[in-house]
């Protein structure tokens, strides 16, 4: 079965209907993200540590020095052969980090499977960016709710993809929002990830609590390697 075919005019006046319900929902993801913008935050106070290419980092390394930090868990147990095909797709649409990180925002896959099966499936998948380390045997993953224990058995857990943003305020890190599920499936581009930030797009036309970092939007934008210029 195909549409019901129409004249141009109808076509029109149809298309015309559903870009205003499109509208619509773009307002309404606004306000949605304006809400986010405005959630409580718990500390981080327990010291977590990553294998990465440059050895044993912590949480606040993997900031790079920037003040927001977006991780995304990954589905790689160690015993596993290859990552997660359904995150593997997440990171094959993934924007350039370069525009994160024009943001302040460093974006990092962590993963418990050990850092030369992380590195190996990210060749064979041929990702050069962004960052991939390994939480382990540590309690990260399963702190942030990436990996769920059996109640009725602890040896026995089970992978949970999803995406957890955090905030550094000098040497303090916050955790300000968690989502998995579906709630990742939107993910790709680099608006779809700096709105799940505390600053958002840090941009004017944003509804932002007062004192946030913002510019005009269209005016800090560059091609991803012409930032440090």
């Amino acid at each position: 079965m195909l549409p019901e075919i129409v004249s141009t005019t109808e076509w029109l006046s149809a298309l015309q209907e559903q870009i205003d319900r499109e509208k619509a929902f773009t307002r309404a993801r606004d306000e949605l993200n304006a809400h986010r913008r405005r959630l409580p935050m718990v500390k981080i106070d327990k010291e977590y540590s990553f294998e990465g290419p440059e050895g044993t980092v912590g949480l606040i390394d993997l900031f790079d020095g920037r003040r927001q930090l977006i991780v995304y868990h990954f589905m790689f147990a160690p015993e596993w052969q290859a990552g997660c095909d359904g995150c593997s797709w997440v990171v094959d649409a993934m924007t350039h980090p370069a525009h994160l990180n024009a943001r302040d925002t460093s974006i990092v896959l962590v993963s418990r499977a050990p850092l030369e099966k992380l590195q190996g499936y990210q060749e064979r998948m041929g990702w050069k960016h962004p960052g991939w380390v390994s939480s382990g045997g540590g309690d990260f993953n399963s702190d942030m709710g990436a990996t769920l224990v059996d109640p009725d058995d602890p040896t026995k857990t089970s992978e949970r993809h999803g995406v957890s943003v955090f905030l550094r305020d000098g040497d303090s890190i916050y955790r300000t929002y968690f989502n998995g599920a579906r709630g990742v499936e939107y993910l790709g581009s680099l608006w779809s990830y700096l709105d799940l930030t505390p600053y958002g797009r840090r941009e004017t036309w944003e509804e932002s609590p007062a004192g946030w970092p913002q510019t005009e939007p269209y005016v800090w934008n560059r091609r991803h390697d012409e930032y440090e210029t």
